[in-house]
């Protein structure tokens, strides 16, 4: 599911929260783990978007670290963090992760600014997040989906 809106347990949906997109990434050294941005969510015109990552699996390991923003703010949207800070579980939407957070603030991306996530000092080796990207359009044309 690229793009929709979340839903409660009838089906209907849950429109205060707007839009969701995600994309789970499972880290490998060479891989998804190396060090470098990628791109998580392709935005199109200007969005309002909350970001947040769930761990699930496995503990992240490795001694790189994450962030996540856009190209030249590369922690605008999640603070940099050890990538062994994030165990099973957790809730990754500041520089401490823990097991219960609130949703982080609304931001404003404009000019169609991919989110990115950034790894930086080493590879992240093993472990699997999923970002969530709660969004909605500001602009016309404003879209977020997952890349």
């Amino acid at each position: 599911m690229e793009q929709a809106f979340a839903r409660d347990a009838n089906f209907v949906p849950i429109v205060n929260l707007g839009l969701m997109a995600s994309k789970a990434i499972t880290y490998a050294a060479l891989t998804t783990g190396a060090t470098g941005a990628t791109t998580l969510f392709t935005v199109t015109g200007t969005v309002a978007v909350r970001v947040f990552a769930v761990v699930s699996g496995t503990d992240l390991t490795g001694s790189g670290t994450l962030e996540a923003g856009i190209a030249g703010n590369t922690a605008a949207i999640l603070a940099q963090v050890a990538a062994t800070a994030l165990d099973v579980g957790e809730i990754w939407t500041d520089n401490a992760p823990s097991t219960i957070e609130a949703l982080p603030a609304i931001q404003i991306v404009a000019g169609g600014a991919d989110i990115i996530q950034t790894i930086a000092t080493d590879t992240v080796t093993a472990g699997t997040l999923t970002y969530y990207c709660l969004w909605t359009p500001i602009s016309a044309d404003g879209t977020v989906v997952a890349a």
